[in-house]
């Protein structure tokens, strides 16, 4: 396995579930080959150690890290390397059938997708790949015959509940927890702080992906998401908000069924599914305690006060350049609000400002959408106030 991204939340996640596979699932053995990492040395090297084989390629974003990092002796034969041509290399690689595509935001986009080109199995967490190019994804996987298994807990769901039906589903029904402002007024959060919108009530998540649940933008990205994932347009996606964060998602079909997939929050379960598809072994995760009384409420999404979801809906349905140019433009938001440099609500504004200021194409090339990707940032600065 390649894991690329493996400090993050998703990344140390899979460290525990392949350490777990090599315990139930013996007759296999499970190996992080190639393992990538920001500039989190320290977590980096304690996974690597962590693991049954310590990993034969290790990269690094950073130059500068990388230029100063000493491994220990058990990680002394490992290849230390640089940068994004690095991670294409591990993905790439004829010793891996797995590449978990874990990094955060747009850098996980050339590596995700050589991986699929290259017919591996991928076990996608990095949203941002389909939210840019989903048509290219496709078509790679058309060509290569590689598999994408999802991720994110709410896509592995409707993975889960669609099963073996042969006929597409009537709807796909996407829960949201609400994230920390589901009850606040849009006054509330005109002042919100980072500290509070980081202060998630039922997930454990890195700051950006934290940062886009309490605007709801992550849920709109998995809107996009859904669409190329599963080849359905965007009027048969819906969203719910679900706060207890237990129905993962739900599926219904056209005789009017409607199939959900239930757990505790714990992403070691969508991500062990992810490997180990079609089988199901014994994993970390926690049961549901069928002991107690469980609140299991679901309410309509207050699209007023949380206006990230109707921009990730028109962004689903018009596709070509839009879905480059808004991920592009929250991840710079984002950035500038965690720096105190904007307001929480002027996130999902400014990208909305962003494209329209930009002349649409509905069928780029790569090329196009890594250059939309660029003029996007520097206009979510300009458009902020950051640069003239």
């Amino acid at each position: 396995m390649a894991v690329l991204g493996a400090t993050g939340s998703i990344g140390t996640a899979t460290v525990d579930v392949i350490n777990h596979l090599n315990v139930v699932d013996p007759q296999n053995r499970w190996c992080m080959r190639s393992a990538s990492g920001h500039r989190n040395l320290n977590c980096l090297t304690q996974m690597a150690q962590s693991v049954q084989d310590a990993p034969a390629h290790l990269i690094l974003s950073d130059a500068q890290a990388a230029a100063d990092y000493c491994p220990p002796p058990e990680l002394a034969n490992a290849k230390v390397s640089v940068g994004a041509e690095a991670l294409v290399e591990a993905a790439i690689d004829p010793a891996i059938d797995i590449v978990v595509a874990a990094i955060v935001g747009r850098a996980g986009l050339e590596s995700t997708l050589a991986a699929f080109e290259h017919g591996k199995r991928v076990a996608l967490a990095n949203k941002e790949t389909l939210v840019v190019a989903g048509p290219l994804v496709r078509e790679r996987i058309e060509k290569s015959g590689a598999e994408m298994l999802p991720v994110d807990s709410e896509h592995s769901a409707i993975f889960q509940c669609m099963g073996t039906c042969s006929s597409k589903p009537k709807r796909l029904i996407l829960t949201a927890s609400g994230g920390p402002f589901r009850t606040w007024s849009t006054d509330q959060m005109d002042a919100a702080t980072p500290e509070s919108a980081l202060a998630h009530p039922t997930w454990e998540m890195g700051p950006k992906i934290t940062i886009d649940s309490a605007t709801m933008m992550n849920k709109s990205l998995e809107v996009i998401e859904a669409r190329w994932l599963f080849d359905l347009p965007a009027d048969k996606i819906e969203v719910v908000v679900h706060p207890q964060s237990i129905i993962h998602s739900m599926v219904e079909f056209e005789d009017g069924s409607v199939i959900a997939q239930l757990s505790p929050p714990d992403m070691r379960l969508p991500i062990q599914y992810a490997l180990t598809y079609p089988r199901r072994l014994p994993c970390q995760s926690p049961p549901l305690d069928r002991t107690q009384t469980w609140d299991l409420s679901l309410e309509p999404v207050d699209r007023e006060r949380f206006p990230a979801l109707d921009l990730g809906f028109e962004v689903a349905r018009v596709g070509g350049t839009a879905g480059s140019v808004v991920n592009a433009a929250n991840e710079q938001a984002v950035g500038l609000f965690l720096n105190g440099e904007i307001r929480f609500t002027d996130i999902v504004q400014t990208c909305r400002r962003v494209l329209e200021n930009h002349s649409y194409q509905s069928d780029p090339s790569l090329e196009t959408l890594l250059e939309l990707d660029r003029w996007a940032r520097k206009e979510t600065l300009r458009c902020c106030g950051q640069i003239a």
